[in-house]
């Protein structure tokens, strides 16, 4: 079990990699947004450069939870191992049967102790929730952590209105925050004042329309007179002294830094725009969900905005600290960690997760990224052949995978039905007209043949695609070679050159290095994250 936390994302069960690649104590802070038993199934929309809708709608997951024999065994693994948390379990399933909440409750449950395990006694979790099962999460957490390591149970105001038939709208989510003991790490932040607050207390204007309130010059403990300039010799209340030396007033003064009452009371103007703003609260109604039109949006579904990790990150942890998100989805918990110069491990089931988390941090960081491992992966044939040859999913997985190996996004939801001999597409662009240009992409695991490249061919002239790549984990025959051969060369714009316009590149090459020959002086495949600069290290 390694604790080299050099960044690191891992593909696979979360349950699993914490058991098998995490240490115990050795987290500094885990966030998790784990799926809510909401019954849906979330996708990732992928959009064109150009800002139109692609075609390719993705399932990343669905959020459905049954009861089955995996359940039934994660039940009995808890419930055997006794303690607060066994007995609730089986408390809630005399409550609510064998049924999806309590299945979804299992598989939390038995991740929880894990995330637990792995915290330090400095740590601390926050987990996002929705009222779907937030009442029994908080169970499940009081029993794990403790309830006397309930922190705060945070509300963030996702949106300002929801328009929900016969019931109050749904505009906030949950996230619970625990510590692992009372020594957990806290840094002082702060948001900004409410709108109602600043017209109650900073209700003066200057002349150049700064707003301020007055605050109190003096403090408890007699003291002697200060000269206030033109109005001579002031005596500080009974009891009390002046805060500020004879220095201090007079540059008071002359920064125009006094408020003057009725009574010719000094008072100390506090400026609106120097003030910190007021502690964090438990409520969080500054931080806006993403929106269509928001630039960090890369099309994931259930994709957070930066700013309430960066809240979450800033709160919580230090410079040199590990931050864990084994729902990693599409990587913000890390892309904001590796802002922040904290070390990251992010946790995904899927390989579509995976490539986009990879993009994200590239176009982010460019070369300040730090380095990173993707662990995994297949690493040889021998590996990628074992993941194709699983069910359904590891089907699809693998297919993610390979299209990852060239940069390629899926180009449809095989789950909704055929693929008409397209997996993938690359966006490209080779000149300067705007015009975007496609290759698509076939991913063959099985035998392969001619008539597939043939079919591949058809379907580059039916999608008007430049070019057309087919991606095999077996050795191409010699007429499939030669079926590629004939669909002749694409001649790009300008000085760029030639290449082949169907290109047959197999899993063992991409592994060693090859790569898909196209011309282009951008690619717009994925959605790009904005450009992100590191901040300065503190001292």
């Amino acid at each position: 079990m390694t604790t080299d936390w050099r960044n690191k994302l891992y593909f696979g069960d979360n349950l699993e990699i914490l058991r098998d690649h995490v240490g115990e104590e050795s987290v500094d802070l885990i966030y998790l947004d784990p799926p809510f038993n909401s019954k849906a199934t979330y996708s990732v929309l992928f959009k064109e450069k150009n800002g139109t809708a692609s075609a390719a709608q993705v399932a990343a997951f669905e959020d459905t939870w049954q009861w089955d024999m995996s359940t039934e065994a994660a039940y009995k693994e808890v419930v055997t191992g006794g303690g607060k948390i066994g007995a609730l379990l089986d408390a809630l399933r005399q409550f609510l049967g064998s049924n999806d909440m309590m299945a979804y409750l299992v598989m939390m449950a038995i991740r929880l102790i894990e995330l637990h395990r792995v915290l330090k006694p400095t740590g601390s979790i926050y987990l996002h929730c929705d009222p779907t099962a937030s009442h029994y999460l908080k169970l499940v957490m009081d029993a794990i952590f403790g309830g006397q390591n309930f922190v705060n149970e945070i509300t963030w105001r996702r949106t300002t209105t929801h328009s929900d038939a016969r019931r109050c709208g749904r505009v906030h989510d949950i996230l619970f925050f625990y510590s692992k003991d009372d020594s957990y790490t806290w840094n002082k932040l702060f948001q900004a004042y409410d709108p109602d607050y600043v017209e109650a207390y900073y209700r003066y204007e200057d002349d150049d329309g700064r707003r301020f309130m007055s605050g109190d010059l003096s403090g408890a403990g007699a003291g002697p007179t200060r000269t206030f300039g033109e109005r001579g010799a002031i005596e500080p209340p009974s009891g009390r002294h002046w805060i500020y030396d004879q220095v201090g007033i007079d540059e008071l003064l002359k920064e125009n830094g006094i408020y003057w009452t009725r009574n010719g009371v000094p008072r100390l103007k506090v400026y609106l725009d120097e003030a910190p703003g007021m502690r964090l609260q438990d409520i969080w109604n500054d931080v806006q969900a993403l929106r269509s039109w928001h630039r960090e949006r890369l099309g994931y579904q259930t994709q957070k905005p930066e700013a309430l990790l960066e809240r979450i990150i800033q709160a919580s942890s230090n410079e040199g600290d590990v931050v864990l998100d084994p729902f990693c989805g599409c990587g913000t918990t890390i892309a904001v960690a590796e802002r922040l110069h904290r070390r990251w491990l992010g946790i995904d089931i899927t390989h579509l997760a995976i490539t986009l988390m990879k993009n994200r941090l590239e176009n982010a960081f460019g070369a300040e990224l730090s380095p990173y491992e993707v662990i995994g992966e297949p690493q040889d044939v021998q590996s990628a052949r074992a993941l194709s040859k699983q069910d359904d999913e590891g089907r699809y997985q693998f297919e993610w995978w390979a299209l990852g190996l060239v940069e390629a996004r899926p180009a449809q939801d095989k789950k909704k039905g055929a693929d008409k001999g397209v997996d993938g597409l690359i966006v490209f662009f080779d000149d300067d007209s705007g015009k975007a240009k496609k290759i698509i992409v076939q991913v063959k695991s099985g035998h392969v043949g001619a008539p597939q490249v043939q079919q591949l061919k058809g379907a580059m002239e039916t999608e008007k695609a430049e070019m057309a790549a087919f991606i095999t984990l077996e050795e191409p025959t010699g007429p499939m070679k030669k079926a590629a051969a004939t669909a002749g060369f694409y001649d790009p714009p300008g000085l760029l050159p030639a290449v082949p316009r169907v290109q047959i590149l197999t899993i063992a090459e991409l592994l060693a290095g090859g790569k898909l020959d196209y011309p282009r002086i951008d690619v717009a495949t994925f959605k790009k994250a904005p450009r992100r600069r590191k901040g300065k290290k503190a001292e």
